[in-house]
C-alpha cells in the first residue's frame, strides 16, 4: 500500500501502475495458480492489464452495490451472483434505514446483476476459484462494501488466497479488507479522499461492449508466470 499521491490517465493505465505492483506482492509471498476476477464493470479494464503483466486467466467478479435509497452512490451494502448479501448495519441504523427499504434494493439489483450474468457470461463457462489465488481488481474502493462482499463470496467458492488489487482507496478501508482478504495492494491512498474518480483524468462509465470486448480479447490459459516481466509503463 502507498500513501503517495498520485493520478492515472484512465483505467487501463492505473492498471499498468497497479500490475507490477501486485506482481511484487504475488512474488513475496508464493503466490502462483492466480486467477484475476474484475468487479464489473469498472474494474475490468484494469483487470485486463493486470491479468496480461501477470500471464494469468482473466474473468469477471459480478457484484452489485446497494446504494442508500436518499443518496445511491453510498453503499449500504452489496450482493454477489448467488445470493450473498453483504450489510452495513452501522450505516444502516444510523440513517434509519428500513427493512421493506433494503428488500427493494437488493430486488432492483438482483435484476441488475441477473442482466450482467447474461449479458458477460452466456457464453462462457462455469467460473471456477476453488484452489486458487484469486486476485480482486476494481477501479478503486470507497466503502469497501462491493469489495468485501466479492471477497466472501470467493471465499466460500473455495479459493485458497485472496488478493485485492486497486489504484485508490482509503487507507482505513484497506486495512478493514484484511479481515476478508489475504493482502492488499494498493497504488495511492490519498489522505484527503472523497471519491474513486479523484484520481482519474478519465473516468467514464465502463460499457457492457467494453466488458465483452476485453473478456475476448483475454488470455484463456491457466497459470501465471511472476518470475519474468516487462516492466509496466507508469
Amino acid at each position: 500500500m502507498s500513501n503517495t499521491p498520485r493520478t492515472f490517465r484512465d483505467r487501463r493505465q492505473a492498471g499498468r501502475v497497479l500490475a507490477p505492483d501486485l506482481a511484487r506482492y504475488l512474488k513475496k509471498h508464493g503466490c502462483d495458480n492466480l486467477q484475476v476476477l474484475g468487479l464489473a464493470r469498472g474494474g475490468v479494464p484494469i483487470a485486463s492489464e493486470v491479468a496480461a503483466f501477470l500471464q494469468a486467466p482473466l474473468d469477471l467478479c459480478l457484484v452489485r452495490k446497494l446504494g442508500v435509497p436518499q443518496w445511491p452512490e453510498l453503499a449500504m451494502g452489496a450482493i454477489t451472483t448467488g445470493g450473498g448479501v453483504v450489510l452495513n448495519d452501522d450505516l444502516i441504523r444510523s440513517l434509519g434505514i428500513s427493512d421493506e427499504q433494503i428488500r427493494d434494493a437488493v430486488a432492483r439489483e438482483t435484476g441488475e446483476l441477473n442482466r450482467r450474468e447474461q449479458a458477460y457470461r452466456a457464453d462462457r463457462g462455469p467460473l471456477v476459484v476453488a484452489g486458487r489465488t484469486v486476485v480482486l481488481v476494481d477501479d478503486g474502493i470507497a466503502t469497501g462494501a462491493t469489495m468485501i462482499a466479492a471477497a466472501r463470496w470467493v471465499r466460500q467458492a473455495g479459493a485458497t488466497q485472496i488478493v485485492v488489487g486497486v489504484p485508490v482507496a482509503p487507507e482505513s478501508v484497506c486495512r478493514q479488507l484484511l479481515k476478508d482478504a489475504d493482502g492488499v495492494v494498493c497504488s495511492t491512498m490519498p489522505a484527503d479522499f472523497r471519491a474513486v474518480g479523484q484520481v482519474f483524468e478519465d473516468f467514464h462509465q465502463v460499457s457492457d461492449d467494453e466488458v465483452r470486448a476485453l473478456l475476448a480479447g483475454a488470455t484463456s490459459e491457466g497459470g501465471s508466470a511472476i518470475e519474468n516481466r516487462r516492466t509496466a509503463p507508469p
